[in-house]
């Protein structure tokens, strides 16, 4: 890089290699290569550069060598991105890298820059400007240390990397967009007449549209003088036919005016016509200037004096100057200020004369204070000081005497503040995530004025009643989220309405006179008293405790409409609630029931739920006296029945929804079904269905969703095309062998008939049009036409089994492991799940397996999905500790814009060998942010492998989200848009979500089963318990995960469901040595199979394939040449190619051997035969696929376990010309052709000699030589996989080995070597000295032979 001149530098791409003697070096003076003058001991580099907004990240080579050495000699060094005024702008922007400490201020480098100012963004929202003593690398250093980075060194290059500026970015000039410069301010010399009439001239003048005005200048370009201001709040604004491009501004009232507004341009008019007409449809005269970065107000907004709601919230507004905050008193009928969010520090005291506000919100600006002027603002009724870090109140808050709403949430009270007792009209206490221990009664009972009260998210650990005095002011009350064991709140006789959920009370005590509503849910409740009886209580809901009965006052509430004991102790239920004449909605799910009392009478219940319950049958009475049911979920009990709907001729019955899915109900069943002509929705699944009888089915006419799945079905029946209504069939994993006649229905959308015994399929001439999704997945004997395939062309989805892999990759990794992924809708009509399953990872035996949650955004799981496999392998070959937390966080960085305000969870499994203790067998490391989750099936049993980042279910977080001083909302939501903690995306609301995941590493054994992955909505509806013991005896991973998302919804799940299910078979016997015909050798050698005979047609040239992953091409760009001088060439006398210990992933090398990694390959190559024979006079070799030019060979890596045969390991270093990453597979042969017949060049790890003998099976490698140099065995049926078996295998566990020039031409040994060869094995065994010479001497010997042994 030269020194930077006046002129544009060129882009990425013509930018030239800067040289060593080019590069700047950081000396004590002035420095070439654009090095600035030192200030204070700091040299920074200013290097323009024109960015390609195509490229994904910076181009290193920009730095020179001495530039980078510089930034390697300490880590507080680094690069700072700084971008030209005009980056929001679609033209690619001027970029300067500056290299600087985390010392540099940013004065110094706007100094050095030439400019004034230094601004940053974060998250590509708002800007601001930077005070001249902060540190710009400093800042970037502490935000990537936020997001999770630990490694100095790895801050420093992602601090440099260019996906970094879409969440921090620094400016040399505040970038400016046109849409929200339109919004603060329009402004122009137009030519303007006043008046509706045609007696006044057009006259140029300076037109201003700001606030709530239209302000038009008397003279021409005059910003001062007389202005003319119009008010527009109320009136109209029009396009004028008669002339192009002109608008008519007229205000409201009888006293209207009007000007006439004439343009230049179409677009020109059209962006005053928008910004006026919204202004002209207010009701009230509002300004909101919300999110636009301001300073300052602009100075033309003071002329719209009619100014009540002004919402300044999110920006960056001083407190002092022209426009600041001390001149907002200039507006006389301002009522409402909005200034949250603006990183004030400290309450503005010129607030304090705006003595016309009613509402103030200054929440979230680090105020640790307020002034005692605060007193002034006497009409002040709402005030909202949320976010804070307020400890007390000023005595003079006490004379705000219409103060009615005051919001101290998330600040850092321990106590309830005093001065609340003086503040007679306030009605609502917000403490919300305050520091409150205990709730004194007593305080609250001397605020005989307060009504509502909310305590969530503090640290409440019991409630304290001095007196027994009662109050009677008080009905509403928010304790969730605390730390309480008893809960007395008798005194309180006037509350209507309780939350106390997730909290640890084991025993709550209520006065019942006024209570309307009570939510106790998620605690571990034995007891729950209240008197008297609750005459008004309407709902109920105390699920997630540990109750054995129902209270007896809940039997006697009148007015009880809902009821909520789900996931209790239940073993019965008081007849007195089943036949409540009030009781609407009764949830009685996961508990003990074993039956259920009889219906005598009528009751208007609408919805029960009794799933997870012991019953064997339903009251027989229950159809005919819950007329009003329309909603019943009995799955997962034991029902063998069901009860008539009817006892005449008609049915009365509702019921519109009817779940009985994993019961034990037969054909006997599907009769009574009939008695529910209303039923739209019925879930059958899991039972001992071998027949739906198709007369019943015609009658079921308004059946939208029917779900069959896990039966024994044969078939559907063919009236299912009565059900014109139907739009979700799902009926895998039967045994249906006809495809039903669904594809007439005019409304079906959604087809599951995966993992069934389909053959064929007969479709119409025409599909709906509404069909979206078609799974024929797990049909194995289902084969497709083309035709077929053309007529379901336009279907959105449509999944069919691929065609089965004939490479080892597939042979290899289905022994250890095979999965099954389910991924449904459900009620929704989109799916924003996604699923990352690569069975064969990388280069070797490796899995990775993922699932990503996007909530309600599906762009985000189908981006993770596409790259983070690609993150996690460049990140293994980093770093052997941190790799999976990096991959997270660098798939965060390469979200990009999508990331900003959209967010995902995710979880990712990756299963390979310990790197620790290679000799072990896999190591499995699951990493997740949010709510997806890995459950790890152990000896039958769950074993949970992740860590939920909700605000409900992580304590941890929730505290830290507090801290940080996020605002929860009611709903427990940060800032109202995510219940997690940690996901990836969402910058924008850093630092309360961040992406560094939860990292757990576990050895597998041979007591895991299975992997179970899902999101939040399957795990909210299923167990860990009952998903593994669901699906653990099925064979089929694809069928496993089918049933866990049937489950889910079959439980009252109507989210997105995502399942995937991972069959292990980490044990002895999935050891591979017995793989591929292949035998462990004995005395007598190798006996052989042959793997594939084929005669191929010769071919000129050479073809080399390594894998099916990998072409010749990007092999030769990471190892580089296999013939590099810097190898040593080994000849035949010197020593044979030594076998190396056989080993299978199961039992790989021992630790011993040190190597480095290539890919494993082997290059077998000739310009002809290497025997000189023709091709007709030779048979195909045995056990070698030959395929044209390609000689694909089979191959696995054995171990001698269980056989008797003992190995030593290897104990050699070698390496080669490109080193690449750490292997666990062992030694890499790595065989190059050369241009002469007779030379060749052998890569190998030298044994010694001791390991040599030792090896029983080192006699089957030896063979004889030819004149050409090429070694073959002594038996016929040692062929070439002989060769191959020495060959360390590839992660994929494929070995392709590229053919001669001659494909059918045999190595043939002629039989005067044969002699010659068993001389030279002889010798080698008696005299081990003299071998290790040899080979030594060999060494340095050019003679290189071609084939490989």
């Amino acid at each position: 890089m030269g020194e930077a001149g006046p002129g544009p530098a060129p882009g990425p791409r013509e930018a030239p290699e800067p040289d060593e003697d080019e590069a700047a070096a950081p000396g004590p003076g002035g420095a070439r290569g654009g090095w600035a003058g030192p200030r204070g001991g700091i040299r920074v580099l200013k290097r323009n550069v024109k960015r390609n907004g195509s490229r994904s990240c910076l181009n290193r080579s920009r730095f020179g060598s001495r530039e980078r050495d510089w930034l390697k000699e300490d880590v507080g060094r680094g690069c700072v991105c700084v971008y030209g005024g005009d980056s929001a702008a679609a033209a690619p922007s001027d970029l300067r890298l500056v290299l600087c400490t985390v010392d540099t201020p940013a004065a110094e480098i706007c100094d050095g820059e030439g400019r004034s100012n230094l601004f940053l963004q974060l998250h590509g929202d708002l800007v601001r400007r930077l005070e001249p003593t902060e540190k710009p690398l400093q800042i970037v250093y502490d935000y990537l240390a936020g997001l999770g980075f630990d490694d100095p060194v790895r801050m420093q290059e992602e601090a440099a990397n260019a996906d970094l500026s879409c969440m921090i970015r620094f400016y040399s000039e505040k970038p400016c967009q046109v849409e929200q410069l339109d919004r603060i301010l329009l402004s122009g010399v137009y030519n303007v007449r006043k008046g509706k009439t045609q007696l006044h001239k057009w006259a140029e003048r300076l037109v201003i549209l700001c606030g709530t005005c239209l302000i038009v200048s008397s003279v021409k370009d005059s910003h001062a003088g007389k202005m003319h201001v119009l008010p527009l709040v109320g009136g109209k604004v029009e396009e004028m036919k008669r002339r192009q491009y002109t608008l008519a501004f007229t205000s409201a009232g009888a006293q209207a005016q009007t000007y006439h507004v004439s343009f230049e341009t179409l677009a020109e008019c059209q962006r005053w016509h928008r910004q006026a007409s919204t202004v002209v449809s207010m009701r009230l005269s509002t300004v909101d200037l919300s999110c636009h970065s301001l300073e300052e107000v602009p100075e033309h907004l003071f002329y719209s004096q009619d100014i009540i709601y002004l919402n300044l919230r999110h920006n960056f507004m001083r407190s002092s100057g022209a426009g600041s905050l001390e001149s907002l008193c200039r507006f006389s009928q301002l009522k409402s200020l909005n200034l949250s969010h603006n990183r004030l520090g400290e309450f503005p005291v010129s607030l304090c004369e705006i003595s016309t506000l009613t509402e103030l919100n200054v929440s979230c600006n680090g105020l640790h204070y307020l002034p005692s002027q605060i007193g002034k603002l006497l009409n002040l009724q709402t005030f909202w000081l949320d976010g804070n870090f307020l400890t007390s109140l000023p005595e003079e808050l006490g004379s705000l005497q219409q103060l009615s709403c005051l919001g101290l949430s998330f600040n850092n009270f321990c106590e309830l503040p005093a001065i609340c007792e003086k503040l007679v009209v306030l009605d609502k206490l917000a403490l919300a995530g305050n520091l409150l221990e205990t709730l004194d009664l007593a305080v609250l009972n001397r605020m005989s004025h307060i009504k509502s009260v909310d305590l969530r998210l503090n640290n409440l650990k019991r409630a304290a009643a001095d007196t027994p005095e009662g109050n009677k002011s008080v009905t509403y009350m928010d304790l969730r989220d605390n730390q309480i064991t008893d809960l007395d709140l008798s005194s309180l006789g006037s509350l209507e309405q309780l939350h106390c959920e997730r909290n640890k009370l084991k025993e709550l005590t209520l006065s019942g006179f006024s209570l309307r509503a009570l939510y106790a849910n998620s605690n571990c409740l034995t007891a729950v008293n209240i008197y008297p009886v609750p005459g008004q209580l309407t709902c109920l809901e105390l699920s997630h405790n540990q109750l054995q009965c129902v209270p007896d006052w809940a039997c006697e509430a009148k007015k009880l409409e809902v009821l909520d004991v789900s996931y209790n102790l239940l073993v019965e239920l008081p007849s007195r609630i089943l036949s409540s004449l009030s009781l609407r909605k009764l949830m009685v799910g996961h508990n003990r029931l074993q039956s259920l009392p009889p219906l005598l009478e009528h009751i208007p219940l609408e919805v029960l739920d009794l799933q997870h319950n012991l019953l064997t049958k339903l009251p027989e009475t229950l159809f005919v006296k819950a007329l009003n049911l329309r909603y019943l979920n009995a799955s997962a009990n034991s029902l063998e029945s069901l009860p008539s709907a009817c006892t005449g001729e008609e049915s009365l019955s509702m019921l519109q929804l009817l779940y009985l899915t994993n019961n034990n109900l037969t054909d006997q069943c599907i009769p009574v079904l009939v008695g529910h002509p209303s039923l739209r929705i019925l879930h059958l699944a899991n039972n001992n269905l071998q027949t739906f009888p198709a007369s019943k089915l015609s009658k079921l006419e308004h059946l939208e969703e029917l779900n069959l799945s896990g039966n024994k079905l044969k078939t559907i029946p063919t009236t299912v095309a009565n059900c014109k209504l139907l739009h979700t069939l799902i009926a895998h994993s039967n045994e249906i062998s006809i495809f039903p006649e669904i594809l007439h229905l005019p409304r079906i959308q959604f087809v599951d008939l995966s993992c069934n015994e389909l053959t064929e399929i007969l479709i119409p001439e025409a599909l709906p049009g509404a069909l979206q999704e078609l799974d024929l997945s797990g049909n194995t004997n289902l084969v497709l036409e083309h035709k077929t395939l053309d007529v379901f062309s336009h279907i959105t989805t449509l999944k069919i089994d691929a065609k089965p892999s004939l490479t080892a990759d597939s042979a290899l990794t289905s022994t250890f492991w095979s999965h099954g992924v389910a991924e449904m809708a459900g009620q929704r009509n989109k799916l924003c799940v996604s699923s990352l399953a690569l069975g064969s990872f990388a280069e070797g035996v490796e899995a990775v397996y993922g699932m990503f949650d996007g909530d309600k955004n599906e762009e985000l799981p189908r981006l993770l999905q596409c790259t983070m496999a690609d993150v996690l392998l460049e990140e293994v070959q980093q770093s052997d500790t941190m790799f999976m937390s990096n991959t997270f966080l660098v798939s965060h960085r390469k979200l990009g814009m999508a990331g900003q305000k959209l967010g995902s969870s995710a979880v990712l499994c990756y299963i390979r060998h310990d790197v620790a203790d290679p000799a072990s067998n896999f190591s499995l490391t699951v990493a997740n942010v949010g709510t997806c989750q890995a459950v790890l099936c152990r000896s039958g049993k769950p074993l949970p492998l992740s860590k939920v980042f909700s605000l409900e279910q992580c304590s941890e977080e929730a505290k830290r989200v507090k801290e940080q001083k996020a605002i929860i909302t009611e709903d427990n939501k940060v800032n109202g848009v995510t219940c997690c903690t940690r996901m990836l995306g969402c910058t924008y609301l850093h630092p309360w979500i961040l992406p560094k995941p939860h990292v757990s590493s576990i050895p597998l054994t041979v007591q895991d089963e299975l992997l179970l992955l899902g999101n939040k909505a399957l795990w909210e509806h299923l167990s860990y318990t009952e998903a593994v013991s669901a699906v653990r005896h099925l064979h089929d991973p694809l069928a496993a995960a089918k049933k866990l998302c049937t489950l889910a919804q079959s439980y009252g799940c109507q989210d997105n469901v995502g399942a995937m299910v991972v069959c292990l078979n980490i044990s002895e016997d999935s050891c591979t040595c017995e793989m591929h015909g292949l035998t462990l050798p004995g005395p007598g050698g190798f006996s052989s199979t042959t793997t594939k005979s084929a005669t191929p047609s010769s071919s000129s040239g050479i073809a080399s394939e390594f894998s099916s992953e990998l072409s010749a091409s990007e092999v030769s760009s990471e190892v580089g040449s296999t013939a590099s001088d810097e190898h040593s060439a080994v000849g035949l006398d010197g020593s044979l190619l030594l076998r190396q210990e056989r080993r299978c992933s199961l039992h790989p090398v021992p630790p011993s051997s040190i190597f480095q990694r290539q890919p494993s390959s082997a290059t077998f190559s000739s310009n002809q035969s290497d025997n000189g024979l023709d091709s007709d006079d030779e048979q195909p070799v045995e056990g070698v696929m030959t395929n044209g030019s390609k000689v694909e060979v089979e191959v696995d890596i054995h171990c001698c376990k269980g056989k008797g045969l003992e190995f030593e390991p290897p104990a050699a270093e070698y390496s080669s010309s490109a080193p690449g990453p750490e292997d666990d597979s062992g030694l890499v042969l790595i065989i190059r052709r050369q241009n002469s017949v007779n030379s060749n060049t052998v890569q190998r790890g030298v044994k010694e000699k001791c390991e040599l003998q030792k090896s029983l099976s080192t006699c089957c490698l030896y063979g004889k030589k030819l004149s050409n140099g090429s070694i073959v065995p002594l038996e016929e049926s040692l062929n070439l996989i002989e060769v191959a078996t020495e060959a360390p295998k590839k992660k994929t566990g494929y070995f392709a080995a590229p053919s001669q020039m001659e494909p059918e031409d045999q190595f043939v040994v002629p039989p005067d070597l044969e002699e010659e060869v068993k001389e030279q094995m002889k010798q080698h065994q008696e005299n081990g000295a003299d071998q290790e010479k040899k080979e030594e001497h060999a060494a340095a010997l050019p003679e290189e032979f071609d084939t490989a042994l």
